[in-house]
């Protein structure tokens, strides 16, 4: 009498998809990768208030099933974020959200490097054919106009160049509200990351959307 329990047991441990009565396969929910640095990650922050995890309840309130996974690493430039991207990205994975490139412009790094390290994850991603939602970052204003226009131009540019679902600013909703900011002025309190997500949550639709045509 135990055994169909065993048998189910045995499909979901192997990862395999569970067929339910009538021959049919039960879909997967889509598995969305969050590929960035410390803003991803949750720095400061509990993790369970970091942006993935809000970004998860707040799809599924609407009433959509996704797994989001935290790939954010905290210090990473998009070169960092290049050289981890293969082991990064699971095998199941069914879309990504690339937010790199704070770290570049607090070091003052080449806009063209990060631009060429941002192409290169972004030509990774596409081949194994996943859609990508680009999150875009602005440079320190002390940075000086020439290289805080260069930097701002990178995103939108690869967004046309690769036909990508752009988020221009990845701090937009917090980065000037100090009751959103942590003490460093840098990372989003927990309340500065749900204001994130409810900006950024109509770019993950268009994402997923991406990922049902395809499907």
């Amino acid at each position: 009498m135990k055994r169909p329990i065993v048998v189910v047991a045995a499909t979901l441990a192997a990862g395999l998809p569970l067929a339910v009565p009538g021959g049919a396969v039960e879909p997967r929910p889509p598995v969305i990768v969050a590929l960035g640095d410390s803003l991803t990650a949750g720095f400061g922050l509990p993790q369970d208030q970091a942006f993935s995890v809000q970004l998860e309840a707040a799809l599924r309130a609407r009433g959509i099933e996704a797994s989001v996974i935290n790939a954010g690493v905290s210090g990473d430039t998009t070169a960092a974020g290049l050289a981890r991207l293969d082991w990064a990205l699971p095998d199941d994975a069914s879309a990504v959200i690339i937010e790199l490139g704070a770290n570049d412009a607090l070091q003052g790094l080449p806009p063209e490097g990060t631009k060429s390290a941002l192409v290169k994850i972004i030509e990774k991603v596409q081949a194994r054919g996943l859609p990508i939602l680009l999150a875009g970052m602005e440079a320190p204003r002390n940075m000086g106009k020439d290289y805080v226009d260069a930097f701002g131009a990178i995103y939108p540019d690869l967004a046309e160049r690769y036909d990508l679902i752009l988020y221009p600013f990845f701090l937009e909703a917090a980065a000037l509200n100090e009751s959103l900011m942590q003490g460093d002025g840098l990372h989003p309190n927990a309340k500065g990351v749900a204001a994130i997500v409810e900006n950024i949550l109509p770019k993950v639709e268009a994402l997923l959307a991406q990922v049902n045509k395809k499907e």
